[in-house]
């Protein structure tokens, strides 16, 4: 029995790195307005040094969760637990919930709970930063002092919380001097270094987005919340974001992003997360969800998962989510043009 154990250990198919390593849990997380349960009942995790796509219809409370994750809101349920650290740390977050406290941190390891903490600490102890639906920069500052803002706190400590900035203390200088490396190295990564000192509002849409984005990660977070950072840009801006996230990620930080555009999501995502109606729906990676019929129902608002199987309603799906492994759209007849040509821009005569 014990031979036959081991066998059936070995053969197990390992937890994916979000189960095993999560940098972020949402536990049966529950937010009303009133009557309203914009979410409900949602339980996911945010791998470390994973890109993780929450995605799913209009008005499926996507940034509701985003609000409640990093401060706006509080939740009226559940829990929302950030590690810095490697693993679960199931003891550490246990004594932290039943203390009362809001955080706790043992060496190089520490539990916060999101849903007990103001949103300043959020941001300033357990390192997560976001940017937002309509851009928010300072228009009137330039670009590079735009990251400067972002390192306001190590600045103002570094001056003692008087006047030392003004009058040039050592521990200061030193201080601007590391902040400004920082925010040009952003500026280098985010190609916009030879606009470092124009004003922020004279940027085109998608450099403001970047620039969003750079200043995000001159707070050195734990974790990267995105709310749609695609919305707006064309192709080349998006292939230019994809590669941006990409390296965020690979240099150990976790990026949590609301996305609209299934190629920027399908391309870049380690793990998706699929709400509709404010509960999830689906779960997995890229090839399990969009395979999935409940995502791609409730994407064409289908109401039978059956219907599905209607080659017009495959070319909807295409549209929406992408080819699907296993279904073929219909193939147009001649001189006609399919949904797939016109995502393409391949579509004759008038405009679409």
């Amino acid at each position: 029995m014990a031979a036959i154990a081991e066998t059936s250990a070995a053969v197990a198919p390992a937890a994916p790195r979000w189960e095993r390593d999560p940098v972020l849990t949402v536990e049966h997380l529950t937010m009303r307005f009133g009557g309203l349960v914009a979410v409900g009942d949602l339980s996911f995790d945010v791998g470390r040094g994973d890109i993780t796509a929450l995605i799913g219809p209009n008005g499926a409370g996507k940034t509701t969760v985003f609000n409640c994750v990093t401060g706006f809101y509080k939740p009226t349920e559940g829990r929302i637990v950030m590690r810095h650290g490697p693993g679960r740390q199931e003891e550490l977050a246990r004594q932290v919930t039943d203390s009362g406290l809001r955080w706790k941190k043992d060496g190089d390891r520490g539990v916060f709970l999101l849903e007990r903490m103001p949103d300043h600490e959020i941001s300033a102890r357990a390192k997560v930063a976001r940017t937002f639906q309509n851009i928010r920069l300072f228009g009137g500052m330039t670009v590079l002092e735009n990251l400067l803002v972002a390192q306001h706190n190590r600045l103002v400590v570094a001056s003692g919380f008087t006047f030392g900035g003004i009058v040039g203390l050592p521990a200061y200088r030193r201080a601007e001097t590391a902040a400004v490396e920082k925010a040009v190295y952003w500026l280098e990564r985010t190609k916009l270094i030879d606009r470092a000192d124009d004003p922020a509002a004279d940027l085109p849409y998608g450099a403001q987005r970047r620039l969003e984005i750079a200043r995000a990660m001159c707070t050195d977070p734990e974790l990267l919340c995105l709310d749609e950072p695609a919305a707006g840009l064309n192709p080349r801006e998006s292939a230019e974001l994809n590669e941006l996230l990409k390296f965020i990620r690979d240099n150990g930080t976790s990026v949590l992003l609301i996305e609209h555009d299934m190629g920027v999501v399908m391309e870049i995502s380690d793990h998706i997360v699929v709400l509709d109606y404010g509960v999830k729906i689906a779960d997995g990676d890229a090839a399990s969800v969009r395979s999935d019929p409940k995502v791609i129902a409730a994407y064409l608002g289908v109401e039978e998962e059956e219907d599905i199987d209607v080659p017009e309603v495959l070319e909807d799906v295409v549209e929406a989510v992408g080819e699907l492994p296993g279904a073929k759209a219909a193939e147009p007849a001649a001189g006609e043009t399919s949904a797939k040509d016109i995502g393409a821009g391949k579509g004759g005569g008038g405009e679409v």
